[in-house]
């Protein structure tokens, strides 16, 4: 017998469908954090422990441990417990999500910039523009 939870799956869906900033949120918030960085780094190495994850970081294993819970919570990385260790890996898919948005941004950035040098190119040689060509003196070493 299965009981499903439709509110529980509706909320999923309407999350991930009608909200995937949330995610991308989760994924920021994340990478915010220095230490939390640093078990990354780590994790990108392998697989780690917990115990692993916090030994270059100055703070108890129950801090080490909230921060790999953030770091779950944003998709960022899984775990699992065998026996009494946890073990973690990188989930690259999420990491990847967060480079596309900032390389679409860059590539809007960009494309903006460029269509700024063309105007300022076009506009430079047209009289009355108020754009000068300006020499400046070069000073000796």
């Amino acid at each position: 017998m299965t009981i499903v939870r439709w509110d529980v799956i509706l909320k999923h869906v309407v999350n991930k469908v009608l909200n995937p900033a949330q995610d991308l949120d989760r994924v920021f918030h994340a990478l915010a954090d220095p230490g939390r960085r640093c078990m990354l780094e780590r994790l990108s190495q392998g697989p780690a422990s917990v115990s692993e994850l916090g030994k270059p970081l100055a703070m108890s294993l129950a801090a080490v441990l909230q921060h790999v819970r953030i770091l779950e919570a944003s998709g960022l990385v899984q775990s699992r417990k065998l026996g009494r260790t946890r073990t973690c890996s990188l989930n690259t898919e999420t990491l990847r999500s967060a480079e596309r948005w900032i390389s679409e941004r860059r590539a809007f950035v960009e494309r903006r910039l460029d269509r700024l040098g063309v105007y300022l190119a076009d506009t430079a040689d047209q009289p009355g523009s108020g754009h000068t060509d300006v020499t400046v003196p070069h000073s000796p070493d």
